[in-house]
């Protein structure tokens, strides 16, 4: 009583993109109860108020006259990609017939990046970084960018901190303008 067959419902079902606004560790369920004749989209997904769908009208089955179409799924957060036997590993009291699928938990879906010459007051030996940022909608690119340097930051900090020296040390140094390069830049 369904077009697609369950490969391509699984390849549709991973493209919709959710937004969890509950605690870290909470996972959610979610539900799909369709009768035939219809077309399934995200939209039809029944999920607790703590799960955004961001891409309701993405197409995942077709339902023939007389059918019904029934699918549960649970989703939860993480970092990166989980593959789908990482996935079954870590449910292990999933029951026969649930059929586990590797997980892309990144927002980010494209980055382009543009380094050009940049010119500041008399001096043009600077840089200008250009970030174009691509995502699904579950953050924005401002957010992923900030999200991104903190982690960078965080990670980096330890070879900051072997030795005194280094920790110490004035990077970003604020600059007191001359009354010649006020006058100059005017």
């Amino acid at each position: 009583g369904v077009v697609e067959d369950v490969t391509q419902i699984i390849l549709n079902v991973k493209k919709i993109a959710l937004k969890l606004n509950g605690s870290d560790d909470q996972e959610e369920t979610m539900e799909i109860n369709v009768k035939g004749p219809a077309q399934i989209t995200a939209g039809d997904i029944v999920a607790g108020a703590d799960v955004d769908i961001l891409n309701p009208d993405l197409y995942i089955a077709t339902v023939a006259d007389g059918a019904t179409f029934h699918m549960r799924m649970t989703a939860d957060r993480a970092r990166g990609y989980v593959s789908a036997d990482e996935n079954k590993t870590r449910n292990t009291d999933m029951p026969i017939g649930v059929l586990a699928v590797d997980s892309i938990y990144t927002p980010i879906e494209r980055v382009n990046y543009q380094v050009e010459n940049a010119r500041v007051g008399q001096r043009a030996d600077y840089d200008k970084l250009t970030l174009d940022v691509w995502t699904n909608g579950s953050i924005n690119p401002s957010e992923a960018i900030a999200l991104a340097a903190k982690i960078l930051t965080e990670h980096l900090a330890m070879f900051v901190d072997l030795t005194d020296e280094a920790k110490n040390a004035e990077i970003m140094v604020e600059k007191e303008e001359t009354h010649k390069e006020k006058m100059l830049e005017m």
